[in-house]
């Protein structure tokens, strides 16, 4: 029986797409983003003279990095007009997958930590190939003599390229504890305390060097700046708090590795709350209310 070659091309983009839109998402931190990158792989894919194909695989990765290398240029100055601090959009993680197999449990943790919003931001001052090769190398744990055949560089360049963006990521990114009873626990404590007016509870929960990011893109309230300091941030919140809508509709959801509370109302998500714990404490407390962003959550 003769098997029919574009079911078999679909079958086997198929079987690469999550690792494809794994890929593409580290990169560019958006999903809609990653998306187009996936769907003009496809499109490639499909053209191909596949009997030129020896590897599926790495032909798959190389054509969706370099894609997404090109969006990435294209959407700087994009970024660099953004209202207010930029955040990734939330992507859900509730089922991590590597390369289309369930991965284990330390597996897990390094592809959750490549996808954090803490290290998606710091990844934003990388230039394009210190992000490919970080999120190859880090993410997906490719040999360098491969991320230089995707990148058409030496492997002497991609080991340079490499130890530059890592030692940036590990400067600039906190180790936030990922315990998600704890993470709730927490969550629940400080929600508790911003509805209740309660500012010594709120000012209890935070770190000595607590901030608070707010991404709306100018499309929602949201503070134009990070905000600095437990005093600022627990009185900014307390004066949101008094303002928000009766009735809201609270879910908690890991996205980006780590737990978040949704907050949706008439079942359209409205804000995506995430808190970075260290030492027991919280010290970055991440607001997400784009709607261009939550669109996806809602779907």
């Amino acid at each position: 029986m003769l098997t029919d070659p574009a079911t078999d091309a679909t079958e086997v983009f198929e079987a690469h797409r999550p690792l494809l839109h794994g890929v593409a998402y580290r990169m560019l931190g958006r999903v809609a983003d990653a998306e187009d990158v996936v769907q003009d792989a496809w499109l490639r894919w499909s053209d191909v003279d596949r009997a030129e194909v020896r590897e599926p695989r790495a032909y798959l990765v190389r054509i969706t990095t370099r894609l997404a290398i090109d969006r990435l240029r294209q959407v700087t100055s994009r970024r660099e007009s953004y209202v207010g601090p930029w955040l990734p959009e939330p992507l859900a993680t509730d089922v991590l997958v590597s390369g289309g197999t369930a991965p284990d449990t330390a597996e897990r943790t390094v592809f959750a930590d490549t996808v954090t919003l803490a290290v998606l931001v710091v990844m934003e001052s990388l230039s394009p190939l210190e992000r490919a090769v970080f999120v190859l190398r880090e993410a997906f744990g490719y040999p360098y003599a491969e991320i230089a055949g995707v990148l058409e560089r030496s492997e002497a360049a991609v080991r340079q390229l490499a130890g530059r963006a890592r030692r940036h990521v590990a400067d600039g990114t906190p180790r936030f504890e990922v315990d998600p009873d704890r993470q709730r626990e927490l969550t629940e404590r400080f929600l508790a305390a911003a509805t209740g007016d309660d500012l010594d509870g709120l000012l209890s929960l935070l770190a000595a060097d607590a901030r608070l990011v707010g991404d709306s893109g100018g499309k929602a309230k949201a503070p134009l700046r990070i905000i600095e300091s437990p005093d600022k941030v627990a009185r900014f919140l307390l004066g949101v708090a008094g303002g928000l809508p009766p009735g809201p509709e609270l879910a908690f959801r890991e996205l980006n590795g780590g737990l978040a509370l949704l907050i949706a109302y008439g079942g359209i998500v409205d804000t995506v709350l995430q808190l970075g714990i260290q030492d027991g404490r919280i010290q970055t407390i991440y607001i997400i209310r784009n709607p261009d962003k939550l669109a996806s959550l809602t779907a």
